[in-house]
C-alpha cells in the first residue's frame, strides 16, 4: 500500500503543477525500479563478547555474550572490569559498533590485578 500512496502523491504533484510531466514520470520509473529490486538480506546476528581471563593461568573468569543491539548495557558491564578506560571512550566504542566495526575493540592487560580483558565483536 505504501507505493499506491506514493504514485498518488506523484500524480497530485503533477496536478498542482508542483513537478513537470516528464519529473512525474521519471519518478514513477525510479518508484517501479525500487518495487523490482531485491530486497537487501538480514543481516546475521552480532555479538558483543567480553572476555575476562587469569593472566597467570590463562583461565577464563567471566565470559559475556550478548547480541549488538544490547552494546550499550554490555559495555557498561564490562566497564566495570577495565578500570584503564573511562566512560568518553566506552561511548566512542559504542560509536564505532555504530558503524558496523568487527573484531577486537579493546585488549587491557591490568598487571596489578593480573587481569586481562577482552571485548570483540564477532
Amino acid at each position: 500500500m505504501p507505493r499506491d500512496e506514493e504514485r498518488l502523491r506523484i500524480l497530485k504533484m503533477i496536478e498542482a503543477g508542483q513537478i513537470t510531466a516528464e519529473q512525474g514520470l521519471e519518478l514513477l520509473k525510479a518508484l517501479q525500479e525500487a518495487e523490482a529490486a531485491p530486497e537487501a538480506p538480514t543481516p546475521a546476528a552480532r555479538w558483543l563478547r567480553i572476555r575476562v581471563t587469569d593472566v597467570a593461568s590463562g583461565r577464563q573468569r567471566v565470559h559475556v555474550s550478548i547480541p549488538l543491539s544490547l552494546a550499550d548495557l554490555g559495555l557498561r558491564i564490562g566497564g566495570r572490569f577495565i578500570s584503564g578506560i573511562p566512560g568518553g571512550d566506552l561511548q566512542e566504542l559504542l560509536e564505532h559498533l555504530r558503524k558496523g566495526v568487527t573484531g577486537k575493540l579493546v585488549e587491557v592487560v591490568d598487571e596489578e590485578e593480573g587481569e586481562r580483558v577482552e571485548i570483540t565483536v564477532e
